[in-house]
């Protein structure tokens, strides 16, 4: 039972007094940052107890001891260890209990936000009566429990569309999405932003004020506030959305369909959420947080939240992984160089001065190639200015931080240099014999290819210890994942070297050992091949990527195919082909179409429709029917979309497994991470390997032993799988 679980040991609360205002700070003793785990009601009664009785405290602060965070969120562990709805949804009750006290408390409590302010944590800041928050970059406010396959279980589902209104409401807790502190006063969501050197001053200013205005001291002051708000277009929009059912019903069906959209069913977390904000908005509050805490219980248990937990603390293990022995320290890296200014290098540059931080020195061979590079950085960073993500002083700060060029000057001081340039062996090998002229002796040379052995491209090298993969994925700025290659003869120091610098860029990083397409490319080639396969069988293109997409695949992989560059794409076939044989002989279909200039998204000709906009191709609408009769194929074939689906992705699950077999994989934990946030592999499901454990190694094989049949020897079950299902025994 709930009552039975650990409890918090030591106080999580500590208070000072300040005049008349008491500040409560929160610190989770031993933790770095602030959960609200089990029994953290205990030690909120017991201060607000106190207060409630001295007459001395007119109002309430609560602010954080922690250096770079206000409160994550509940405790996850917590939330794992339950083994029922039933406790979870007591859980949740006990939560929305505190919440509803400080809510209700006869004195004006205010949150001073510093750092993250998570799940839990914005819960209680909603409870507050007021929200003050510090103007740093590290400040984020956000609802992400739909991450976690859960919704907010304090009361978010009901106090966020009151504050907020209900389709920016909506939009939060549906998306996970955080926001910085500028964007989440513009959205009402905070009340005040400040330099966090003087947050709390200005959040005892704003409760002492809020004493005052209870005090019926500064009654012109309410009056106006209120006249204020009746005028207020957002606050108008959002009382017709609450009062008038007809609006209000297109607004929840409008979120449902798109939520269906994205979604496609598989997440059950956001409809629940919608029903919870809409029983809250129709039947009162009280209604609203039971069905709440009901539908929070009933979710944890559900196998979705389980992998996605799963996932969470997968990606928690590798932020303190260091992948070498622990008296092994990484060298200090002053300066990146980095060759290559297409979108690659020029999405490495970007990471590396806004999130590392760091001065780039960025190479071309041309000033045309390294000016459409910097547009490109220019342009992404401008979507997040818009967007109130970073300043405009911060996206000058990162565009001064990257240094063009068109020769070697400034690689002299170059700690790290990576290339990102075309797939071809000869070409990297140059690279490094130009770079080696002019970096320092003991530089770190970073390979970004997706397919190349690293210990081929450091056969030129008279310090192979120094070569290393660190394996990017498109856009770099979006996707978290980093992969990171090591040879026999990678130094450990090179190796947490460019661990640290993945994780100072706030990528999530895996360490595989060398091979073709070393882990991810090589799990991606045969589930890529297998859909060309099915269109040479004439299955049409969007029924191929649309079974995938409803599989749960962010894109399917003809689409994939085009972005990603057809004529990349048979290039790293013929890599792996060469390495594997016949289990990754891509379809003549690929090779076909590079003849032909078919690349894809990159000049606007491949599977699907393009147009030109700005000297760059955009998704048009619908396929290209073209690439039919240039294939000499008949788009005729019906297939049941669960067979393309097996087709395309038992092939990378039994890839994954040789993977493991193999010891290019150090765990099935990086396996799964990889194929999830590196290949868009479904995350509900937990990865391959969860994947596979879930459906049982037994069927697994037998699917590929029918397929094997039917199709070739691609198909062939790899041996760690065929011990498995003959063993009866899983991958975790």
């Amino acid at each position: 039972m709930v009552q039975q679980m650990e409890q918090v040991e030591e106080n999580i609360l500590q208070m000072e007094r300040r005049e008349e205002t008491a500040v409560l700070w929160l610190d989770v003793p031993g933790e770095s940052v602030n959960t609200l785990k089990a029994g953290f009601d205990v030690d909120f009664h017991e201060k607000l107890d106190q207060i409630e009785d001295d007459d001395g405290v007119t109002a309430v602060v609560i602010a954080s001891a922690k250096s770079d965070n206000f409160v994550v969120g509940a405790d996850v562990k917590m939330l794992q260890a339950v083994s029922s709805a039933t406790e979870v949804t007591e859980l949740a009750r006990t939560a929305q209990n505190v919440m509803d006290r400080i809510a209700d408390f006869s004195k004006p409590v205010v949150a001073a936000i510093h750092g993250d302010c998570l799940g839990g944590g914005l819960e209680l800041a909603l409870a507050c009566h007021g929200r003050i928050a510090s103007n740093d970059d590290v400040t984020k406010l956000g609802q992400p429990e739909v991450n976690l396959g859960l919704i907010p279980g304090a009361g978010g589902t009901q106090r966020l569309p009151r504050l907020i209104g209900l389709e920016a409401g909506l939009d939060m807790i549906l998306t996970g999405k955080r926001l910085p502190a500028k964007p989440a006063q513009k959205r009402g969501l905070v009340d005040e932003v400040v330099h966090p050197a003087v947050l709390l001053d200005a959040a005892v200013e704003r409760a002492q004020t809020l004493a005052e205005h209870s005090r019926g001291q500064t009654l012109p002051r309410q009056i106006l506030h209120l006249v204020s708000e009746a005028f207020d277009p957002k606050q108008i929009r959002a009382r017709v959305l609450e009062d008038i059912p007809a609006a209000r019903n297109l607004v929840f069906k409008q979120a449902r369909d798109k939520t269906l959209a994205k979604t496609h069913g598989n997440m059950p977390a956001p409809l629940r959420a919608i029903d919870a904000m809409r029983t809250g908005l129709e039947e009162g509050m009280d209604v609203g947080l039971e069905m709440e805490a009901k539908l929070f219980g009933e979710l944890a248990v559900t196998p979705e939240a389980h992998r996605l937990m799963e996932l969470f603390f997968a990606r928690s293990d590798l932020k303190k992984e260091t992948w070498v022995a622990e008296d092994v320290e990484p060298r200090p890296v002053r300066k990146v160089g980095v060759i290559g200014a297409g979108l690659m290098g020029s999405g490495i540059s970007q990471v590396m001065a806004a999130k590392a931080g760091l001065p780039v020195r960025l190479k071309d061979v041309d000033n045309a190639a390294i000016r459409d590079g910097l547009r490109h950085i220019h342009r992404t960073l401008d979507k997040r200015r818009q967007r109130h993500r970073i300043s405009a002083r911060k996206m000058d700060e990162i565009m001064n931080r990257i240094r063009p060029s068109t020769s070697y000057t400034g690689f002299g001081r170059a700690d790290v240099v990576i290339e990102a340039v075309f797939e071809d062996l000869d070409l990297k090998h140059q690279i490094f014999n130009e770079v080696s002229r002019h970096a320092p002796d003991d530089f770190i040379f970073a390979s970004n290819t997706s397919s190349l052995p690293i210990a081929q491209i450091a056969e030129s090298s008279e310090r192979p210890q120094n070569v290393i993969g660190m394996h990017y994925f498109s856009p770099v700025d979006q996707v978290p994942l980093l992969e990171i290659v090591v040879t026999e003869q990678t130094a450990p120091e090179v190796i947490a070297t460019c661990v640290t610098l993945g994780k100072q860029q706030g990528k999530t990083v895996i360490v595989v050992n060398d091979g073709p397409g070393f882990y991810t490319t090589r799990i991606l080639a045969p589930y890529m091949n297998e859909a060309a396969f099915l269109l040479a069988e004439g299955v049409p293109i969007e029924k191929i990527d649309e079974a995938l997409v409803e599989f749960g695949f962010p894109i399917g992989p003809l689409k994939l195919l085009d972005e990603v560059g057809i004529d990349v794409g048979a290039k790293i076939s013929q890599v792996l082909a060469q390495a594997f044989g016949e289990r990754m002989q891509p379809p003549q279909a690929l090779d076909q179409l590079v003849a032909l200039e078919r690349y894809g998204r990159k000049n606007g000709s491949g599977f699907y429709k393009y147009k030109e906009k700005n000297g760059r191709f955009q998704s048009s609408n619908g396929t290209d029917d073209t690439v039919y009769r240039l294939l000499d194929v008949e788009p005729n074939t019906e297939m049941a979309p669960e067979i393309i689906v097996q087709r395309c992705l038992l092939p990378l699950i039994n890839e994954a497994a040789r993977c493991l077999d193999e010891e290019i994989l150090r765990s099935a934990r990086d396996g799964d991470v990889g194929a999830v946030f590196g290949l868009g592999f479904p995350p509900f499901l937990g990865g391959p390997f969860r994947y596979a454990d879930a459906q049982g190694a037994e069927e697994i094989v037998r699917q590929l032993n029918i397929f094997k049949e039917q199709h070739g020897a691609r198909f062939t079950p790899a041996p760690i799988l065929q011990k498995k299902a003959q063993d009866e025994t899983r991958f975790y």
